[in-house]
């Protein structure tokens, strides 16, 4: 019998990762916007002894939220969110960010705000990036506006339309998620429920694989070597962490940031402060 619903955005190896370790003895609502990315993971959920019920999003489009929200709660007590769909600056436009990692994360946070069960938890993966003050340099009013202003109006926000470029529209992103969590945790608190965010670094997935081959890998291969722990992680160990946020009680409107000591090498000076 299903003690409630774990509802997974983002069919990647980091959501797979947390899933397993939160989704035995509850139903995985698992969610993606690519149909063969989607039964490709609830296949390996279900091989795993999961039990795994499958829907499409769109995290871009707020009527697609909504009705994986209304979904979720037609299914019972929904549990745990975890939202980990989003887009890197290798694969997308700087609009195309904004849409996915800005807008979409917003939505995801208010829309299933209406239905997270009492008792329940949030976790937005985010990234390291968001910490990457210099890349996308913020006032105290821009950040304010980031975490209050209107999600269907954020993308109007000035210093948001003029973004051109897709590395700082993803720090920009990143560096909202935080402040959009942390607002979020008032209104989730309402309802008894808790918000967090989870920033990873350099974490081994195929995506990270074609970025530390692509045209940045010289400045990925930097960040491996002269951060603290001097390796890549593991979405195992991104899933521990995940799962900490996700249990732990006293503990909301919160960012963990897992990295393997990047942001602290970047502040000691051991690497350039942008990505």
């Amino acid at each position: 019998m299903s003690s409630g619903i774990v509802v997974l955005i983002g069919a990647g190896g980091i959501g797979q990762a947390i899933a397993r370790r939160q989704g035995s003895g509850r139903t995985v609502l698992l969610a993606d916007r690519n149909p063969d990315a989607l039964t490709a993971a609830a296949q390996a959920l279900e091989a795993a002894g999961h039990t795994v019920s499958t829907h499409p999003v769109d995290v871009a489009s707020r009527d697609s939220v909504r009705t994986l929200a209304t979904a979720a709660a037609q299914l019972g007590d929904v549990v745990n969110v975890i939202q980990t769909a989003g887009l890197s600056p290798v694969q997308a436009s700087p609009d195309a960010i904004l849409a996915v990692d800005l807008v979409g994360v917003a939505i995801v946070l208010e829309e299933f705000g209406h239905v997270v069960a009492p008792s329940g938890s949030g976790l937005v993966v985010s990234s390291m990036a968001g910490h990457m003050r210099a890349l996308a340099p913020l006032t105290a009013e821009q950040e304010h506006a980031l975490a209050y202003t209107p999600t269907d109006e954020l993308t109007a926000l000035p210093f948001v339309s003029a973004v051109t470029d897709s590395g700082v529209a993803y720090a920009l992103s990143k560096r909202a998620n935080h402040l959009r969590v942390q607002a979020a945790a008032v209104t989730w608190g309402e309802r008894g429920a808790r918000v967090n965010s989870i920033s990873p670094g350099i974490i081994l997935t195929p995506l990270a694989k074609e970025e530390m081959s692509g045209p940045g890998a010289a400045g990925y291969h930097a960040m491996i070597k002269n951060s603290a722990a001097g390796r890549v992680g593991t979405t195992d160990e991104v899933a521990t962490a995940a799962s900490y946020l996700l249990d732990a009680g006293f503990v909301t409107g919160s960012d963990l940031l897992i990295d393997g000591g990047v942001i602290a090498a970047m502040n000691a000076g051991r690497l350039g402060r942008g990505r």
